[in-house]
C-alpha cells in the first residue's frame, strides 16, 4: 500500500473518529437533540433492554482491549500495514461505538433527577469538565499518536519513531490515567440519572477498571521499574488513591 493513501486513510479515520467522539458526548449528556443517546433509543422491555445495552458495552469492551494488546498487534500487523494499525484501531472503535448509538436500548426510571438550577448547572459542568480533561490529556503525551496520525505521517516521510520513554506532564502528575478520569466525571457526572444511564456508567466503569489492570501490565513491559516506582507514588485515577506497593 502506498504511503501517500496510508497517510490519507489515517486522516480520514482521524476526523471519522473525532466525529463520533462528539456524537458520545452528546449521547451521555442525553440532550434532547440527539438522534439517539442514553435515554432515547429502541423501545423494549427493562430486561431485553438490558442484555442487549450489556452485549453492546462488552462488544466495545472487547475490541478495545484485544486490538490493543501487543500480542494482537504483532499479529495484525501481518496482515496491515503496521504505520495504519492504531488507524484501524480507531476504525475499529468507530465502527463499535456506531453500533451502540444505533441499537441502545433506553431503561425508563430515575435513580436521581436534580431540580435545583444551581445544582442542574454544577453538574453540567463537572460533565464538560470531563471531557476536556480527557481531551487535555490526549495532548499531555502524543495526541497524533495516539490516534494514528504521527505512525502515518512517519511513514510517509520516511523516518522512524523515537523509543518510548516515560512522561509524566500535568495531570499525569497527580492520577496515572487522566485520560480515566475524565471518563469517569463525563459518565457519572449528570443531573437526571435513570437506569438506562446507570447501566451504561456501571458497565463502562468496570471494563475501565478490567482494562487499566491490562494496560498497565504492558506499560510494566515497556518502561520496568520506571513505572513500577510510578504506580508507588501517583494513584490510578483519583489523586493519592490507587498507588501500588
Amino acid at each position: 500500500m502506498g504511503r501517500y493513501l496510508i497517510m490519507a486513510m489515517a486522516i480520514a479515520i482521524y476526523f471519522a473518529f473525532f466525529g463520533t467522539f462528539l456524537y458520545l458526548i452528546g449521547f451521555v449528556g442525553g440532550f434532547e437533540f440527539m438522534p439517539t443517546h442514553v435515554n432515547k433509543g429502541i423501545a423494549a422491555s427493562p430486561a431485553t433492554a438490558a442484555l442487549v445495552d450489556l452485549a453492546l458495552i462488552a462488544l466495545f469492551g472487547i475490541q478495545h482491549s484485544v486490538m490493543a494488546r501487543p500480542g494482537f498487534k504483532a499479529g495484525w500487523t501481518r496482515i496491515i500495514p503496521a504505520p495504519l494499525e492504531r488507524s484501524l484501531y480507531c476504525l475499529a472503535t468507530v465502527v463499535v461505538l456506531v453500533l451502540i448509538f444505533a441499537f441502545w436500548h433506553p431503561i425508563a426510571g430515575t435513580v436521581w433527577s436534580i431540580t435545583n438550577e444551581t445544582g442542574r448547572m454544577i453538574m453540567f459542568a463537572l460533565f464538560f469538565l470531563g471531557w476536556g480533561v480527557l481531551f487535555i490529556s490526549t495532548w499531555l503525551l502524543n495526541h497524533f499518536e495516539l490516534f494514528g496520525l504521527q505512525q502515518a505521517w512517519q511513514n510517509m516521510m520516511g523516518t522512524h519513531a523515537s523509543p518510548p520513554r516515560m512522561r509524566t506532564p500535568l495531570f499525569y502528575k497527580m492520577v496515572r490515567h487522566p485520560l480515566y478520569t475524565g471518563f469517569f466525571i463525563a459518565f457519572w457526572a449528570t443531573p437526571d440519572m435513570t437506569f438506562g444511564h446507570l447501566l451504561f456508567a456501571v458497565a463502562m466503569t468496570i471494563y475501565i477498571l478490567i482494562g487499566i489492570a491490562h494496560e498497565e501490565r504492558d506499560l510494566v513491559d515497556v518502561f520496568g521499574e520506571d513505572y513500577i516506582a510510578y504506580r508507588r507514588t501517583v494513584g490510578a485515577f483519583i489523586p493519592g488513591i490507587g498507588k501500588k506497593a
